[in-house]
């Protein structure tokens, strides 16, 4: 898959499930400056009401190249944003090293959904956490399952 192609698809993922909640997706933004002073791009771009946003890069990688070394990179150039921003991966040719500090970073979620039908899955979960999170969409059911409220069924002596 080419580096477009999955921006493509989480575009469409995040548009496909969650335009209703008044999410508006744009991909290949001019935000800013990067931390070394280059024009940033940002794959995909998130909005709702003009008043939120999130910054979505995303890295694809099938097999063992050179994308492991932007990595760090993408990371602490997210970081530096003045909004929320999140790395988004999928594929199965990251080093051991770099899936490390993947699962051990804070803004960086794997996500691979399946076309044609985009549907929510546990592969993408953590992305829809990090949506869930910035956008305060709190009374999505897959986030938080009506099953799994506490309730009080009896009262305590």
């Amino acid at each position: 898959m080419k580096a477009s192609e999955y921006r493509d698809l989480i575009a469409a993922y995040v548009h496909v499930n969650f335009a209703s909640r008044g999410l508006v997706v744009y991909t290949e933004v001019s935000f800013g400056r990067s931390i070394i002073g280059k024009n940033r791009r940002i794959d995909v771009f998130v909005v709702r009401e003009s008043r939120i946003a999130l910054a979505i890069e995303c890295k694809y990688q099938d097999v063992q190249g050179t994308t492991d070394e932007k990595i760090p990179y993408a990371i602490q150039d997210l970081e530096a944003l003045r909004i929320p921003g999140c790395l988004c991966y999928a594929g199965e040719g990251w080093s051991e090293g770099v899936m490390h500090a993947l699962r051990a970073s804070k803004i960086a979620a794997r996500c691979h959904p399946k076309a044609p039908a985009l549907a929510r899955t546990d592969d993408t979960k953590q992305l829809d956490h990090v949506i869930a999170a910035t956008f305060e969409l709190w009374d999505d059911e897959e986030i938080l399952p009506p099953n799994r409220r506490f309730v009080v069924t009896s009262p305590r002596s």
